[in-house]
Protein backbone atom coordinates (compact mmCIF):
# COMPACT_ATOMS: atom_id res chain seq x y z
CA UNK A 1 0.00 0.00 0.00
CA UNK A 2 1.39 3.38 -1.02
CA UNK A 3 0.77 6.57 0.97
CA UNK A 4 0.19 9.79 -0.88
CA UNK A 5 -0.25 13.39 0.20
CA UNK A 6 -3.03 15.27 -1.57
CA UNK A 7 -2.92 19.02 -1.05
CA UNK A 8 -6.16 20.85 -1.73
CA UNK A 9 -7.90 17.65 -0.68
CA UNK A 10 -11.20 19.37 0.16
CA UNK A 11 -11.38 20.96 -3.27
CA UNK A 12 -13.25 19.80 -6.33
CA UNK A 13 -10.54 17.79 -8.08
CA UNK A 14 -8.59 16.97 -4.93
CA UNK A 15 -11.53 15.26 -3.24
CA UNK A 16 -12.25 13.12 -6.31
CA UNK A 17 -8.54 12.23 -6.54
CA UNK A 18 -8.32 11.25 -2.87
CA UNK A 19 -11.38 9.00 -3.20
CA UNK A 20 -9.97 7.28 -6.29
CA UNK A 21 -6.63 6.60 -4.60
CA UNK A 22 -8.36 5.19 -1.53
CA UNK A 23 -10.62 2.99 -3.64
CA UNK A 24 -7.63 1.37 -5.31
CA UNK A 25 -6.10 0.60 -1.89
CA UNK A 26 -3.69 3.47 -1.30
CA UNK A 27 -3.54 5.55 1.87
CA UNK A 28 -4.10 9.30 1.62
CA UNK A 29 -2.98 12.14 3.86
CA UNK A 30 -5.23 15.00 2.89
CA UNK A 31 -4.34 18.64 3.49
CA UNK A 32 -6.52 21.71 3.05
CA UNK A 33 -6.62 25.16 4.64
CA UNK A 34 -10.33 25.76 3.89
CA UNK A 35 -9.60 29.11 2.28
CA UNK A 36 -12.64 31.36 1.94
CA UNK A 37 -12.77 31.38 -1.89
CA UNK A 38 -16.06 29.50 -1.64
CA UNK A 39 -18.14 28.24 1.32
CA UNK A 40 -16.66 25.77 3.78
CA UNK A 41 -19.88 23.76 3.63
CA UNK A 42 -19.15 22.77 0.03
CA UNK A 43 -15.63 21.65 0.93
CA UNK A 44 -16.86 19.62 3.90
CA UNK A 45 -19.28 17.90 1.52
CA UNK A 46 -16.39 17.17 -0.85
CA UNK A 47 -14.48 15.44 1.93
CA UNK A 48 -17.32 12.97 2.40
CA UNK A 49 -15.95 11.18 -0.67
CA UNK A 50 -12.86 10.20 1.31
CA UNK A 51 -13.85 10.15 4.99
CA UNK A 52 -15.42 6.64 5.05
CA UNK A 53 -12.11 5.00 4.07
CA UNK A 54 -9.81 3.63 6.77
CA UNK A 55 -6.72 4.75 4.89
CA UNK A 56 -7.69 8.41 4.98
CA UNK A 57 -6.32 11.02 7.36
CA UNK A 58 -6.87 14.76 7.15
CA UNK A 59 -5.18 17.89 8.49
CA UNK A 60 -6.63 21.36 8.25
CA UNK A 61 -3.42 23.30 7.88
CA UNK A 62 -2.01 26.20 5.87
CA UNK A 63 0.84 24.95 3.68
CA UNK A 64 2.73 28.18 4.24
CA UNK A 65 3.08 27.33 7.93
CA UNK A 66 2.92 23.53 7.96
CA UNK A 67 5.83 21.24 8.84
CA UNK A 68 6.16 20.06 5.26
CA UNK A 69 9.35 18.09 5.84
CA UNK A 70 7.49 15.76 8.22
CA UNK A 71 4.43 15.52 5.97
CA UNK A 72 6.28 14.91 2.71
CA UNK A 73 8.98 12.56 4.01
CA UNK A 74 6.33 10.14 5.31
CA UNK A 75 4.78 9.77 1.84
CA UNK A 76 5.53 7.94 -1.39
CA UNK A 77 4.39 10.89 -3.49
CA UNK A 78 2.70 14.28 -3.36
CA UNK A 79 -0.21 15.39 -5.49
CA UNK A 80 -0.01 19.18 -5.22
CA UNK A 81 -3.42 20.55 -6.17
CA UNK A 82 -3.80 23.29 -3.55
CA UNK A 83 -4.04 26.76 -5.11
CA UNK A 84 -6.07 29.93 -5.24
CA UNK A 85 -8.25 29.41 -8.34
CA UNK A 86 -10.01 31.79 -10.68
CA UNK A 87 -8.93 34.05 -13.53
CA UNK A 88 -11.29 36.98 -12.90
CA UNK A 89 -10.42 37.38 -9.23
CA UNK A 90 -6.67 37.48 -9.76
CA UNK A 91 -6.45 41.15 -10.75
CA UNK A 92 -5.79 44.09 -8.44
CA UNK A 93 -5.31 43.90 -4.69
CA UNK A 94 -6.24 40.20 -4.51
CA UNK A 95 -3.19 39.27 -6.57
CA UNK A 96 -1.29 39.05 -3.29
CA UNK A 97 -3.48 36.07 -2.37
CA UNK A 98 -2.49 34.33 -5.61
CA UNK A 99 1.21 34.95 -5.09
CA UNK A 100 0.93 33.59 -1.56
CA UNK A 101 -1.27 30.53 -2.12
CA UNK A 102 0.10 29.60 -5.54
CA UNK A 103 3.72 30.68 -5.81
CA UNK A 104 4.99 30.81 -2.21
CA UNK A 105 3.16 27.69 -1.10
CA UNK A 106 4.27 25.73 -4.16
CA UNK A 107 7.89 26.75 -3.58
CA UNK A 108 7.66 25.32 -0.04
CA UNK A 109 6.18 22.05 -1.34
CA UNK A 110 8.93 21.73 -3.95
CA UNK A 111 11.62 22.47 -1.35
CA UNK A 112 10.34 19.78 1.01
CA UNK A 113 9.87 17.22 -1.76
CA UNK A 114 13.37 17.85 -3.10
CA UNK A 115 14.88 17.35 0.37
CA UNK A 116 12.94 14.14 0.88
CA UNK A 117 13.46 12.78 -2.63
CA UNK A 118 9.68 12.50 -3.00
CA UNK A 119 7.93 12.52 -6.35
CA UNK A 120 5.45 15.35 -7.06
CA UNK A 121 2.58 15.64 -9.52
CA UNK A 122 1.64 19.30 -9.83
CA UNK A 123 -1.64 20.76 -11.13
CA UNK A 124 -1.02 23.56 -13.60
CA UNK A 125 -3.58 25.04 -15.97
CA UNK A 126 -4.40 25.69 -19.60
CA UNK A 127 -4.38 29.35 -18.53
CA UNK A 128 -0.62 29.36 -19.06
CA UNK A 129 -1.21 29.43 -22.84
CA UNK A 130 -3.34 32.58 -22.89
CA UNK A 131 -4.41 33.26 -26.47
CA UNK A 132 -2.59 30.25 -27.85
CA UNK A 133 -0.50 30.45 -31.00
CA UNK A 134 -2.23 27.39 -32.53
CA UNK A 135 -5.09 24.95 -31.92
CA UNK A 136 -5.18 22.26 -30.75
CA UNK A 137 -2.40 23.57 -28.55
CA UNK A 138 0.59 21.36 -27.83
CA UNK A 139 2.82 21.51 -24.78
CA UNK A 140 5.57 22.94 -26.98
CA UNK A 141 3.58 26.11 -27.68
CA UNK A 142 5.03 29.26 -26.16
CA UNK A 143 3.07 30.06 -22.99
CA UNK A 144 1.75 33.63 -22.87
CA UNK A 145 -0.75 33.90 -20.00
CA UNK A 146 -3.15 36.84 -20.16
CA UNK A 147 -4.24 36.80 -16.51
CA UNK A 148 -2.36 37.09 -13.21
CA UNK A 149 -3.69 33.63 -12.30
CA UNK A 150 -2.11 32.17 -15.42
CA UNK A 151 1.13 33.97 -14.60
CA UNK A 152 1.27 32.33 -11.17
CA UNK A 153 0.70 28.88 -12.66
CA UNK A 154 3.46 29.38 -15.21
CA UNK A 155 5.73 30.66 -12.44
CA UNK A 156 5.14 27.44 -10.53
CA UNK A 157 6.06 25.40 -13.59
CA UNK A 158 9.31 27.34 -13.89
CA UNK A 159 10.02 26.88 -10.19
CA UNK A 160 9.59 23.15 -10.69
CA UNK A 161 12.09 23.21 -13.55
CA UNK A 162 14.61 25.07 -11.38
CA UNK A 163 14.26 22.62 -8.48
CA UNK A 164 14.49 19.66 -10.82
CA UNK A 165 17.69 20.99 -12.33
CA UNK A 166 19.49 22.00 -9.16
CA UNK A 167 17.98 19.78 -6.44
CA UNK A 168 16.91 16.68 -8.42
CA UNK A 169 13.22 17.20 -7.73
CA UNK A 170 11.16 14.54 -9.52
CA UNK A 171 8.17 16.45 -10.88
CA UNK A 172 5.41 15.91 -13.44
CA UNK A 173 3.23 18.89 -14.43
CA UNK A 174 -0.36 18.66 -15.68
CA UNK A 175 -2.10 21.46 -17.54
CA UNK A 176 -5.78 20.90 -16.82
CA UNK A 177 -8.36 22.18 -19.31
CA UNK A 178 -11.75 23.40 -17.93
CA UNK A 179 -12.61 20.62 -15.51
CA UNK A 180 -16.28 19.92 -14.73
CA UNK A 181 -18.40 17.24 -13.07
CA UNK A 182 -20.15 16.44 -9.77
CA UNK A 183 -18.93 18.71 -6.98
CA UNK A 184 -17.60 21.41 -9.30
CA UNK A 185 -16.73 24.66 -7.56
CA UNK A 186 -19.87 26.78 -7.16
CA UNK A 187 -18.30 29.78 -8.92
CA UNK A 188 -17.61 27.86 -12.13
CA UNK A 189 -19.81 28.16 -15.20
CA UNK A 190 -21.35 24.68 -15.30
CA UNK A 191 -22.23 24.83 -11.61
CA UNK A 192 -23.86 28.25 -12.00
CA UNK A 193 -25.79 27.16 -15.09
CA UNK A 194 -27.06 24.07 -13.30
CA UNK A 195 -28.01 26.11 -10.25
CA UNK A 196 -29.95 28.54 -12.45
CA UNK A 197 -31.82 25.69 -14.11
CA UNK A 198 -32.71 24.04 -10.80
CA UNK A 199 -33.72 27.22 -8.97
CA UNK A 200 -35.09 29.37 -11.77
CA UNK A 201 -32.28 31.91 -11.41
CA UNK A 202 -30.53 33.95 -14.09
CA UNK A 203 -27.09 33.04 -15.45
CA UNK A 204 -24.64 35.82 -16.30
CA UNK A 205 -22.82 35.32 -19.59
CA UNK A 206 -19.52 37.17 -19.93
CA UNK A 207 -19.18 38.20 -23.56
CA UNK A 208 -21.09 36.67 -26.45
CA UNK A 209 -21.25 33.09 -25.21
CA UNK A 210 -19.48 31.97 -28.38
CA UNK A 211 -16.17 31.48 -26.60
CA UNK A 212 -15.15 27.80 -26.58
CA UNK A 213 -13.40 25.60 -24.05
CA UNK A 214 -11.97 22.10 -24.10
CA UNK A 215 -14.17 20.72 -21.31
CA UNK A 216 -12.73 17.81 -19.33
CA UNK A 217 -14.66 15.50 -17.01
CA UNK A 218 -13.28 15.23 -13.49
CA UNK A 219 -13.10 11.43 -13.58
CA UNK A 220 -10.87 11.60 -16.65
CA UNK A 221 -8.69 14.23 -14.95
CA UNK A 222 -8.28 12.01 -11.90
CA UNK A 223 -7.31 9.05 -14.10
CA UNK A 224 -4.65 11.15 -15.85
CA UNK A 225 -3.35 12.50 -12.55
CA UNK A 226 -2.87 9.05 -11.06
CA UNK A 227 -1.21 7.79 -14.24
CA UNK A 228 1.17 10.76 -14.08
CA UNK A 229 2.27 9.68 -10.60
CA UNK A 230 2.57 6.03 -11.58
CA UNK A 231 4.37 6.38 -14.89
CA UNK A 232 4.91 10.00 -15.95
CA UNK A 233 8.51 10.76 -17.00
CA UNK A 234 10.28 13.13 -14.60
CA UNK A 235 10.26 16.70 -15.86
CA UNK A 236 7.42 16.18 -18.32
CA UNK A 237 4.43 18.49 -18.71
CA UNK A 238 1.16 17.16 -20.11
CA UNK A 239 -2.02 18.69 -21.46
CA UNK A 240 -5.08 17.06 -19.88
CA UNK A 241 -8.06 17.93 -22.07
CA UNK A 242 -11.38 16.25 -22.64
CA UNK A 243 -11.61 16.46 -26.42
CA UNK A 244 -15.00 18.12 -25.96
CA UNK A 245 -14.50 21.63 -27.28
CA UNK A 246 -17.82 23.48 -27.18
CA UNK A 247 -19.07 27.02 -26.82
CA UNK A 248 -20.68 28.30 -23.66
CA UNK A 249 -23.91 28.79 -25.62
CA UNK A 250 -23.82 25.15 -26.70
CA UNK A 251 -23.41 24.06 -23.08
CA UNK A 252 -26.33 26.23 -21.96
CA UNK A 253 -28.53 24.68 -24.65
CA UNK A 254 -27.41 21.13 -23.83
CA UNK A 255 -27.97 21.52 -20.10
CA UNK A 256 -31.34 23.13 -20.72
CA UNK A 257 -32.33 20.20 -22.93
CA UNK A 258 -31.28 17.68 -20.29
CA UNK A 259 -33.07 19.60 -17.53
CA UNK A 260 -36.18 20.11 -19.64
CA UNK A 261 -36.32 23.85 -19.14
CA UNK A 262 -34.88 27.08 -20.55
CA UNK A 263 -32.24 29.04 -18.67
CA UNK A 264 -32.69 32.78 -18.26
CA UNK A 265 -29.48 34.59 -19.22
CA UNK A 266 -28.11 38.10 -19.22
CA UNK A 267 -25.02 39.27 -21.06
CA UNK A 268 -22.27 41.50 -19.67
CA UNK A 269 -18.93 42.52 -21.23
CA UNK A 270 -16.21 39.89 -21.49
CA UNK A 271 -14.04 39.62 -18.39
CA UNK A 272 -10.37 40.54 -18.37
CA UNK A 273 -8.19 37.46 -18.67
CA UNK A 274 -10.79 35.27 -20.37
CA UNK A 275 -9.57 33.81 -23.65
CA UNK A 276 -11.73 33.15 -26.69
CA UNK A 277 -10.74 29.53 -27.17
CA UNK A 278 -8.94 26.56 -25.61
CA UNK A 279 -8.27 23.20 -27.24
CA UNK A 280 -5.76 20.65 -26.01
CA UNK A 281 -3.43 18.53 -28.09
CA UNK A 282 -3.28 15.42 -25.86
CA UNK A 283 -1.09 13.20 -28.00
CA UNK A 284 1.79 13.38 -25.51
CA UNK A 285 -0.43 12.13 -22.66
CA UNK A 286 -1.76 9.37 -24.90
CA UNK A 287 1.74 8.22 -25.85
CA UNK A 288 3.57 8.59 -22.53
CA UNK A 289 0.84 8.06 -19.94
CA UNK A 290 -1.38 5.67 -21.86
CA UNK A 291 -4.28 8.01 -21.09
CA UNK A 292 -7.15 9.40 -23.07
CA UNK A 293 -10.48 10.91 -21.97
CA UNK A 294 -13.44 8.52 -21.96
CA UNK A 295 -16.36 10.72 -20.93
CA UNK A 296 -18.41 12.54 -23.55
CA UNK A 297 -19.56 16.07 -22.81
CA UNK A 298 -23.21 14.99 -22.82
CA UNK A 299 -22.76 12.14 -20.36
CA UNK A 300 -20.47 14.17 -18.11
CA UNK A 301 -22.90 17.09 -18.00
CA UNK A 302 -25.76 14.68 -17.27
CA UNK A 303 -23.80 13.29 -14.31
CA UNK A 304 -23.18 16.78 -12.95
CA UNK A 305 -26.84 17.75 -13.36
CA UNK A 306 -28.02 14.57 -11.65
CA UNK A 307 -25.64 15.10 -8.73
CA UNK A 308 -26.66 18.74 -8.32
CA UNK A 309 -30.34 17.78 -8.30
CA UNK A 310 -29.73 15.50 -5.32
CA UNK A 311 -28.01 18.37 -3.47
CA UNK A 312 -30.99 20.64 -4.06
CA UNK A 313 -33.30 17.98 -2.61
Amino acid sequence: MARFVVTGCAGFIGSHLAAALLERGDAVSGIDSFSDYYPREAKERNLERARPHEGFSFDEVDLLDADLDAIVSASDGVFHLAAQPGVRGSWGATFSVYTRDNVLVTQRVFEAAARAGTRVVFASSSSVYGDAESYPTSEDATPRPVSPYGVTKLTCEQLGYAYARHFDLTLVGLRYFSVYGPGQRPDMAFARIVDGLLTGGTFTVYGTGKQTRDFTYVGDVVDATIKAMDRGPAGAVFNIGGGSEASLSDVIDLLGSLAGRKLETRHVPAARGDVQRTAADIRRAEAELGWRPRTSLRSGIAAQLEWAATQHG
